[in-house]
Protein backbone atom coordinates (compact mmCIF):
# COMPACT_ATOMS: atom_id res chain seq x y z
CA UNK A 1 0.00 0.00 0.00
CA UNK A 2 1.46 3.33 -1.00
CA UNK A 3 2.46 5.66 1.80
CA UNK A 4 0.77 9.04 1.65
CA UNK A 5 3.10 11.94 2.29
CA UNK A 6 1.73 15.22 3.57
CA UNK A 7 4.15 18.06 3.08
CA UNK A 8 3.41 21.10 5.29
CA UNK A 9 1.66 23.75 3.31
CA UNK A 10 -0.56 26.72 3.86
CA UNK A 11 -4.22 25.90 3.25
CA UNK A 12 -5.89 27.61 0.34
CA UNK A 13 -7.64 30.79 1.38
CA UNK A 14 -10.14 32.93 -0.34
CA UNK A 15 -8.59 36.12 0.96
CA UNK A 16 -5.30 37.18 2.60
CA UNK A 17 -5.29 36.96 6.44
CA UNK A 18 -5.18 40.75 6.85
CA UNK A 19 -8.23 41.15 4.65
CA UNK A 20 -10.11 38.43 6.51
CA UNK A 21 -9.38 40.07 9.85
CA UNK A 22 -11.08 43.22 8.62
CA UNK A 23 -14.05 41.23 7.30
CA UNK A 24 -17.14 42.36 9.18
CA UNK A 25 -15.35 45.12 11.11
CA UNK A 26 -18.24 47.49 10.56
CA UNK A 27 -20.80 44.90 11.65
CA UNK A 28 -18.84 44.06 14.77
CA UNK A 29 -18.32 47.72 15.66
CA UNK A 30 -22.03 48.51 15.31
CA UNK A 31 -23.08 45.56 17.45
CA UNK A 32 -20.54 46.10 20.20
CA UNK A 33 -21.01 49.88 20.31
CA UNK A 34 -24.79 49.53 20.39
CA UNK A 35 -24.67 47.05 23.25
CA UNK A 36 -22.31 49.25 25.26
CA UNK A 37 -24.31 52.46 24.76
CA UNK A 38 -27.63 50.89 25.77
CA UNK A 39 -25.94 49.20 28.72
CA UNK A 40 -24.40 52.46 29.96
CA UNK A 41 -27.77 54.22 29.91
CA UNK A 42 -29.43 51.37 31.80
CA UNK A 43 -26.56 51.24 34.28
CA UNK A 44 -26.77 54.97 35.02
CA UNK A 45 -30.55 54.72 35.29
CA UNK A 46 -30.31 51.86 37.77
CA UNK A 47 -27.56 53.39 39.88
CA UNK A 48 -29.40 56.70 40.14
CA UNK A 49 -32.44 54.77 41.33
CA UNK A 50 -30.36 53.10 44.03
CA UNK A 51 -28.85 56.43 45.01
CA UNK A 52 -32.35 57.91 45.37
CA UNK A 53 -33.33 55.24 47.90
CA UNK A 54 -36.41 54.13 45.96
CA UNK A 55 -38.83 51.72 47.57
CA UNK A 56 -38.24 48.25 46.18
CA UNK A 57 -41.79 47.16 45.38
CA UNK A 58 -43.54 50.51 45.25
CA UNK A 59 -46.14 50.79 42.47
CA UNK A 60 -45.88 54.58 42.67
CA UNK A 61 -42.48 55.24 41.17
CA UNK A 62 -40.29 58.32 41.26
CA UNK A 63 -38.77 60.05 38.27
CA UNK A 64 -35.25 59.06 37.22
CA UNK A 65 -33.94 60.45 33.94
CA UNK A 66 -37.50 61.26 32.93
CA UNK A 67 -38.79 57.73 33.60
CA UNK A 68 -40.68 56.26 36.52
CA UNK A 69 -38.69 53.80 38.61
CA UNK A 70 -38.60 51.87 41.86
CA UNK A 71 -35.99 49.67 43.55
CA UNK A 72 -36.90 46.54 41.60
CA UNK A 73 -36.72 48.30 38.24
CA UNK A 74 -33.36 49.81 39.23
CA UNK A 75 -32.03 46.35 40.06
CA UNK A 76 -33.27 44.87 36.79
CA UNK A 77 -31.74 47.76 34.85
CA UNK A 78 -28.32 47.17 36.42
CA UNK A 79 -28.52 43.42 35.77
CA UNK A 80 -29.46 43.91 32.11
CA UNK A 81 -26.71 46.50 31.72
CA UNK A 82 -24.11 44.09 33.09
CA UNK A 83 -25.37 41.34 30.79
CA UNK A 84 -25.01 43.60 27.75
CA UNK A 85 -21.56 44.79 28.81
CA UNK A 86 -20.45 41.21 29.39
CA UNK A 87 -21.76 40.17 25.99
CA UNK A 88 -19.98 43.06 24.29
CA UNK A 89 -16.73 42.12 26.05
CA UNK A 90 -17.14 38.46 25.14
CA UNK A 91 -17.43 39.10 21.43
CA UNK A 92 -19.61 40.63 18.72
CA UNK A 93 -21.35 37.36 17.91
CA UNK A 94 -22.34 36.93 21.55
CA UNK A 95 -23.37 40.60 21.71
CA UNK A 96 -25.57 40.12 18.66
CA UNK A 97 -27.36 37.10 20.13
CA UNK A 98 -27.81 38.71 23.54
CA UNK A 99 -29.17 41.93 22.02
CA UNK A 100 -31.75 40.00 20.04
CA UNK A 101 -32.86 38.14 23.18
CA UNK A 102 -32.86 41.21 25.43
CA UNK A 103 -34.61 43.29 22.77
CA UNK A 104 -37.39 40.70 22.58
CA UNK A 105 -37.70 40.75 26.37
CA UNK A 106 -38.00 44.56 26.32
CA UNK A 107 -40.89 44.33 23.86
CA UNK A 108 -42.55 41.62 25.95
CA UNK A 109 -42.08 43.74 29.06
CA UNK A 110 -43.73 46.70 27.34
CA UNK A 111 -46.81 44.63 26.52
CA UNK A 112 -47.08 43.07 29.98
CA UNK A 113 -46.59 46.32 31.86
CA UNK A 114 -48.99 48.15 29.58
CA UNK A 115 -51.65 45.67 30.67
CA UNK A 116 -51.01 46.28 34.39
CA UNK A 117 -50.64 50.08 34.38
CA UNK A 118 -52.33 51.74 37.36
CA UNK A 119 -52.99 48.41 39.06
CA UNK A 120 -51.55 46.68 42.12
CA UNK A 121 -49.64 44.36 39.74
CA UNK A 122 -47.53 47.23 38.43
CA UNK A 123 -44.48 45.95 40.34
CA UNK A 124 -42.00 47.91 38.21
CA UNK A 125 -43.85 51.21 38.73
CA UNK A 126 -44.26 51.66 34.97
CA UNK A 127 -45.88 54.68 33.39
CA UNK A 128 -46.82 55.04 29.75
CA UNK A 129 -43.48 56.72 28.99
CA UNK A 130 -41.74 53.64 30.40
CA UNK A 131 -43.77 51.49 28.02
CA UNK A 132 -42.76 53.70 25.09
CA UNK A 133 -39.13 53.58 26.24
CA UNK A 134 -39.21 49.77 26.45
CA UNK A 135 -40.61 49.53 22.92
CA UNK A 136 -37.97 51.93 21.58
CA UNK A 137 -35.08 50.17 23.31
CA UNK A 138 -36.41 46.74 22.36
CA UNK A 139 -36.64 47.65 18.69
CA UNK A 140 -33.21 49.30 18.81
CA UNK A 141 -31.59 46.21 20.32
CA UNK A 142 -33.30 43.96 17.80
CA UNK A 143 -32.12 46.10 14.90
CA UNK A 144 -28.55 46.30 16.20
CA UNK A 145 -28.41 42.60 17.00
CA UNK A 146 -29.78 41.64 13.59
CA UNK A 147 -27.60 44.13 11.69
CA UNK A 148 -25.48 42.29 9.14
CA UNK A 149 -26.77 38.96 10.44
CA UNK A 150 -30.39 38.52 9.40
CA UNK A 151 -31.60 39.25 5.90
CA UNK A 152 -31.87 37.85 2.43
CA UNK A 153 -28.84 39.77 1.14
CA UNK A 154 -26.18 40.15 3.81
CA UNK A 155 -23.56 42.84 3.21
CA UNK A 156 -20.25 41.60 1.81
CA UNK A 157 -18.42 42.58 5.00
CA UNK A 158 -20.82 40.67 7.25
CA UNK A 159 -19.05 37.86 9.13
CA UNK A 160 -22.33 35.95 9.15
CA UNK A 161 -22.15 35.69 5.37
CA UNK A 162 -18.81 33.90 5.79
CA UNK A 163 -19.34 31.65 8.83
CA UNK A 164 -15.97 29.88 8.56
CA UNK A 165 -13.71 32.84 7.86
CA UNK A 166 -13.14 33.83 11.46
CA UNK A 167 -12.99 30.28 12.73
CA UNK A 168 -10.02 29.73 10.41
CA UNK A 169 -8.29 32.81 11.82
CA UNK A 170 -8.67 31.55 15.39
CA UNK A 171 -6.93 28.23 14.62
CA UNK A 172 -5.19 28.14 11.24
CA UNK A 173 -2.82 25.34 12.24
CA UNK A 174 0.35 27.40 11.91
CA UNK A 175 3.15 26.94 14.48
CA UNK A 176 3.38 29.54 17.22
CA UNK A 177 6.13 28.34 19.58
CA UNK A 178 9.83 27.53 19.05
CA UNK A 179 9.11 23.85 19.64
CA UNK A 180 6.38 23.84 17.01
CA UNK A 181 8.61 25.60 14.47
CA UNK A 182 11.33 23.04 15.13
CA UNK A 183 8.80 20.24 14.70
CA UNK A 184 7.67 21.71 11.38
CA UNK A 185 11.24 21.70 10.08
CA UNK A 186 11.80 18.14 11.25
CA UNK A 187 8.50 17.03 9.70
CA UNK A 188 9.43 18.57 6.37
CA UNK A 189 12.89 16.97 6.39
CA UNK A 190 11.42 13.57 7.30
CA UNK A 191 8.79 13.66 4.58
CA UNK A 192 11.36 14.66 1.97
CA UNK A 193 13.62 11.88 3.19
CA UNK A 194 10.78 9.35 2.85
CA UNK A 195 10.13 10.46 -0.73
CA UNK A 196 13.84 10.13 -1.53
CA UNK A 197 14.02 6.71 0.21
CA UNK A 198 16.74 7.82 2.60
CA UNK A 199 14.62 8.17 5.75
CA UNK A 200 15.59 6.60 9.04
CA UNK A 201 13.31 4.16 10.84
CA UNK A 202 12.20 6.90 13.24
CA UNK A 203 11.38 9.25 10.38
CA UNK A 204 9.40 6.57 8.54
CA UNK A 205 7.27 5.64 11.53
CA UNK A 206 6.53 9.28 12.34
CA UNK A 207 5.52 10.02 8.75
CA UNK A 208 3.37 6.90 8.70
CA UNK A 209 1.61 8.04 11.89
CA UNK A 210 1.06 11.52 10.48
CA UNK A 211 -0.56 10.02 7.37
CA UNK A 212 -3.54 9.03 9.52
CA UNK A 213 -4.56 12.66 10.09
CA UNK A 214 -5.13 15.51 7.68
CA UNK A 215 -4.85 18.91 9.35
CA UNK A 216 -1.51 20.60 9.79
CA UNK A 217 -1.99 21.05 13.55
CA UNK A 218 -2.90 17.37 14.02
CA UNK A 219 0.10 16.17 12.01
CA UNK A 220 2.36 18.36 14.11
CA UNK A 221 0.76 17.05 17.28
CA UNK A 222 1.37 13.45 16.15
CA UNK A 223 5.00 14.23 15.32
CA UNK A 224 5.63 15.87 18.68
CA UNK A 225 3.94 13.03 20.54
CA UNK A 226 6.91 10.80 19.65
CA UNK A 227 9.15 13.13 21.66
CA UNK A 228 6.97 12.77 24.78
CA UNK A 229 7.99 9.65 26.74
CA UNK A 230 4.62 9.57 28.47
CA UNK A 231 2.54 9.62 25.30
CA UNK A 232 2.13 7.49 22.23
CA UNK A 233 0.82 8.73 18.89
CA UNK A 234 -2.90 7.99 18.25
Amino acid sequence: MALRVHLPHRPARSAPPRERRTLGARVFAVQRTGAVLVALFLLVFGLLGFAGGLDFFSTEGRRVLGLSSNGLLSLLSVVVALVLLGAAARGPRVASTVMIVVGSLFLLSALVNLAVLRTSLNLLAFEFRNVAFSVAVGLLLLMLGAYGRIGGHLPEDSPYAHPHAFEADEDDGHPSTPAEFAAERAMRDAEVAVVQHVATFDQRRRVAAMARVTSRADRRRVWMSFDDPWRRPG
